[in-house]
């Protein structure tokens, strides 16, 4: 499939008159069982070191291997339902880990009920506020919105529907990517986060290795990937060392550090400094990107009336255009806010309170959106939940205690609230890109919608569980189990209530939005290489570059440059998939108490050099570009 083909001409791989099932038993228990699963690793990777593993795409690979080895069932829709639904489950982790552990934290009592309905809550919302504006996210702007990772799902279901050479190129990425995961997450045979120091600058320059990020900016390309390591840059040769240097002489800790700049490690400023600035930039960008696309939303409303009143005048509507009912989507966002206003959603916990409700709606909704454009921009692997959730939680929590609460009580009603919407973000970028590869595909929106939904009700209980059995058995907040996004939260919640908040670093980052906005240049972006560490932003350019480098070797040859960049998607698509099973496996093992580091350590073979990681990891990009340059491609 060529991304860059317009809507006008677009067919979808299953064509309109083709019957075929979708919503089976089978497929809807599949993925359910899935989405429980990924909740279930993806809360646990993410309390442990604050990231997530992407699910759709390994979903698509296994939704298409059982359906097709176990049941004999070869309908790319079922596959694709499977992969949607499972797609949930890693969006809810993340909403979760952000925000509710910290109630934990502060020793309040939080029961699995309590996380569900929370997660329940949010998760309602966040798709039902897709809905009005699918036509045109998904296709209005269909070829101008890359959503990297719909692409990806979409190249995995299709060729290993066909099989063929394509499906040969996705199982090579897998194993390569799979390999690549166990070898160094697994066995620890070489470090994922080389890292050098740079004295003299005070800062620090490093690579996440993973194949999924390389993968990522190889579908991406250099446009978006370039933008995200230019904040970076700012970020970490620019302000870091300004801030060390500045620093250095100042012998009383500056808020809201707790420590000495002088002693602080490069990540450590980022941490207490950078990352609000990032915040602050995110959130001007969502605003200015909302207000710029609110004639297209506006149309977009009105075309989903439309759409509305043909769906009840007509005797038949296309499935790719049937979707969940504009009077449910209101019905739905009411039922929220009721609940969320009149009901104590924990235990020993005043209600939310009226205005504290409006707000969590207005978030949910304003930042629905900004989160499906982002996974349209980036994937849903880098959407910047916690930095729109941080936004949201500021407002909420400056609210909250204007009406004079208890402090206490206050900063845990805040996180609730800012849970509720986090949850929606999450969901909002997740349902997203699971709609744009079912438009790819050919699928029905609305059986997408409700199926998701379905899947986060089961995958809300077992990852309350897994959120609990953690802190029963290690203490979240602890070295083993650090909940790092949940412990910003924290902080910031409590620094409101008490008025010890650093609005300075959040109004120069909305600043900094400010300023890039009237550069001509995207905000959004550049706000996630500040707000994210610069090893993530390097290694996703690194996979860029490869792509940069296969364009400029077959520049003269449009045709035979289209068909190598697909076959390399194809092949990342299946780097990205890989990395994400094996990193569940690994996390299954840790879960377990197995530490697959120990068959390192016999081997003899564990490398901490910063130099050997790289190196491999540039390996690892080499041989992407030999496999995409090498060989025939297929005809269309």
């Amino acid at each position: 499939m060529n991304e860059t083909q317009s809507k006008v001409g677009f067919k979808p791989f299953v064509s309109m008159d083709t019957v075929i099932p979708e919503t089976s038993i089978v497929a809807i228990i599949l993925g359910i069982i899935f989405a429980m699963v990924f909740a279930a690793a993806n809360v646990y990777l993410g309390l442990k070191t604050g990231l997530t593993i992407a699910a759709a795409l390994p979903a698509s690979i296994l939704g298409t291997s059982i359906l097709k080895g176990l049941f004999r069932r070869n309908s790319i829709l079922e596959a694709n339902l499977v992969a949607a639904t499972a797609a949930v489950g890693e969006s809810i982790a993340g909403g979760i880990i952000f925000t509710l552990p910290a109630i934990i934290i502060w020793g309040k009592d939080l029961g699995v009920v309590s996380i569900a309905v929370i997660t329940m809550l949010g998760g309602l919302v966040g798709m039902l506020f897709v809905v009005p504006f699918r036509e045109y996210l998904i296709v209005e702007e269909h070829g101008k919105l890359m959503f990297p990772e719909s692409v990806a799902a979409y190249e995995i279901l299709v060729n290993a529907n066909k099989g063929g050479e394509g499906f040969k190129t996705v199982l090579k990425g897998l194993g390569m990517g799979g390999a690549f995961k166990f070898l160094s997450g697994g066995f620890g045979l070489w470090t994922e986060g080389p890292t050098w120091i740079i004295a003299k600058l005070g800062t620090a320059f490093g690579f996440n290795a993973v194949a999924s990020l390389l993968g990522v900016g190889f579908i991406v390309g250099t446009g978006v990937a370039i933008l995200m390591f230019a904040g970076a840059l700012l970020a970490w040769f620019g302000f870091i060392p300004l801030i060390k240097f500045i620093g250095m002489g100042i012998d009383t800790p500056i808020f809201p550090a707790t420590k000495l700049i002088s002693e602080m490690a490069p990540i450590e400023i980022w941490s207490y400094y950078i990352r609000y600035i990032g915040a602050g930039a995110v959130a001007v960008g969502g605003f200015i990107s909302l207000a710029k696309s609110a004639p297209a939303i506006v149309s977009s409303f009105r075309e989903a009336m439309k759409g509305l009143q043909a769906e009840k005048a007509a005797h038949h509507v296309e499935r790719q255009h049937m979707d969940t009912p504009l009077t449910w989507v209101g019905a739905g966002a009411i039922a929220v806010f009721l609940i969320t206003w009149l009901v104590p959603l924990a235990s020993g916990v005043p209600k939310i309170g009226l205005a504290v409700a409006i707000l969590v709606v207005f978030f949910a909704f304003f930042f629905g959106v900004v989160s499906a454009r982002m996974c349209g921009i980036m994937g849903a692997s880098n959407n910047p939940v916690s930095g729109m959730t941080i936004a949201s939680l500021l407002v909420i929590a400056s609210v909250i205690k204007m009406s004079g609460i208890n402090p206490e009580l206050g900063k845990v009603v805040a996180i609730i609230a800012a849970g509720i919407v986090c949850v929606s973000i999450a969901t909002s970028g997740g349902v997203a890109q699971s709609l744009k590869h079912t438009y790819l595909i050919g699928g029905t929106p609305k059986k997408i919608e409700w199926t998701m939904y379905a899947g986060l009700v089961f995958s809300a209980f077992a990852a309350g569980g897994v959120v609990l059995m953690l802190h029963n058995a290690f203490g979240l907040g602890s070295s083993a189990v650090p909940a790092p996004q949940a412990g910003l939260m924290q902080m910031l919640s409590e620094g409101v209530m008490t008025g010890n908040i650093p609005w300075t670093l959040v109004i120069i980052g909305a600043i900094i939005g400010i300023f890039i906005e009237l550069l001509g240049l995207p905000i959004l972006p550049i706000a996630l290489g500040l707000y994210l560490p610069i090893s993530l932003s390097a290694a996703i350019l690194t996979g860029a570059i490869v792509r940069k480098i296969v364009d400029t070797k077959y520049a003269k040859d449009k045709a035979e440059s289209e068909k190598r960049v697909e076959k390399g998607i194809l092949l990342c698509s299946g780097l990205v998939a890989g990395d994400a099973l094996i990193g569940i496996l690994i996390a299954v093992f840790i879960t377990l108490g197995k530490d697959l580091t120990v068959v390192g350590a016999k081997l003899g073979a564990i490398s901490t050099n910063s130099t050997v990681a790289f190196a491999i990891f540039v390996a690892l990009a080499t041989w992407i570009y030999v496999q995409v340059v090498s060989g025939k491609v297929e005809k269309k």
